[in-house]
């Protein structure tokens, strides 16, 4: 049986990224901050065991990044923003434990095309007002 890899505490910041990779048992394979750029997403992702999951908090940034990540994991979810604390090294082990023990309080995650229908129509409304 394979082992799944818990990249949690995907802490997205404007610029950075801070993550924390662990396996089933809890142990830390990698722990770091990456730029939050796409290409960046992508040279970080190669260098992830296989196959991985990953868990991020909810911030404005979320979005870009849960539709970069999601055809390259086996699932990505989000973290309800209440769970989260202050101390970014902190908040990305505690993602990673609870996304590895099935305890994480996620929230919805609308489609790409759902939020960019939200988006368009919060456009409009602005112009109508």
């Amino acid at each position: 049986m394979e082992t799944m890899y818990y990249i949690g505490g995907l802490d997205v910041h404007k610029k950075t990224i801070d993550y924390c990779v662990k396996d089933g048992s809890g142990r830390i394979h990698a722990a770091g901050s990456i730029r939050a750029t796409r290409l960046d997403l992508d040279m970080w992702m190669k260098t992830l065991p296989r196959p991985w999951t990953a868990a991020m908090e909810a911030t404005i940034f979320t979005a870009w990044i849960y539709d970069h990540l999601q055809p390259h994991a086996a699932a990505v979810k989000v973290a309800h923003p209440l769970m989260q604390k202050k101390n970014d090294r902190i908040d990305a082990k505690k993602i990673a434990d609870c996304l590895r023990c099935d305890f994480l309080p996620e929230c919805y995650m609308a489609s790409t095309e759902i939020r960019e229908r939200r988006r368009t129509l919060r456009y409009r409304n602005l112009l109508v007002r």
